[in-house]
């Protein structure tokens, strides 16, 4: 009987994958829930990104898993053109701003919902949760804001929901984990 190495290998190959990105994912998932509870909103912590566990999330996701330095739908994106658990993520996901936005009836202009002050809340609780799961040590309390700055998310949003996140964000990089999330906590209305 033959052994064919190659198989072996690339079932190991999967595998790390596999655990991998769920490793990654139930890490993140772990942040936001306590970032969640510390806004007094852990339901919102427990609903965060479950479906990340959907068949075309997680599967397309471990086939671009990437050790956990970038996220696997970038690669997906490289090798295809676009990403389909990323079509399907922010879909689905109240507290990404993409799942607000839309195309108006001719395709001409892009149209910017205001998100609800809770999602708002979550995405700043996901900023700071994926900032920390892919720099990991190079984590600081500016990385949130500096991240967000650099991919210019801000254009795409409603300009009320761009202006709350981004202080939010700036919240954390000058007072630090602690203080930011008590005066987020407060915030009511915006």
């Amino acid at each position: 009987m033959k052994f064919d190495l190659r198989k072996k290998e690339g079932l190991k190959i999967h595998m790390n994958r596999f655990f991998g990105h769920l490793r990654v994912v139930t890490k993140h998932k772990w942040q936001v829930f306590k970032n969640c509870c510390r806004l007094g909103m852990p339901i919102r912590g427990i609903l965060h990104d479950t479906s990340k566990f959907s068949p075309i999330e997680f599967f397309n996701s471990v086939k671009y898993f990437s050790d956990g330095k970038r996220s696997p739908t970038v690669g997906e994106r490289i090798k295809k053109g676009y990403s389909a658990a990323w079509l399907h993520h922010k879909g689905r996901n109240k507290h990404h701003f993409e799942y607000w936005t839309e195309l108006n009836w001719r395709g001409t202009d892009l149209y910017k919902c205001r998100m609800p002050l809770k999602y708002v809340k979550e995405m700043f609780c996901d900023r700071v949760a994926a900032t920390k799961t892919y720099l990991k040590d190079k984590y600081t309390q500016r990385a949130p804001l500096e991240y967000y700055w650099a991919k210019g998310d801000g254009r795409f949003m409603h300009e009320n929901t761009a202006r709350m996140i981004e202080k939010m964000l700036l919240l954390l990089a000058i007072y630090g984990e602690k203080e930011a999330f008590a005066l987020v906590r407060k915030i009511k209305k915006y």
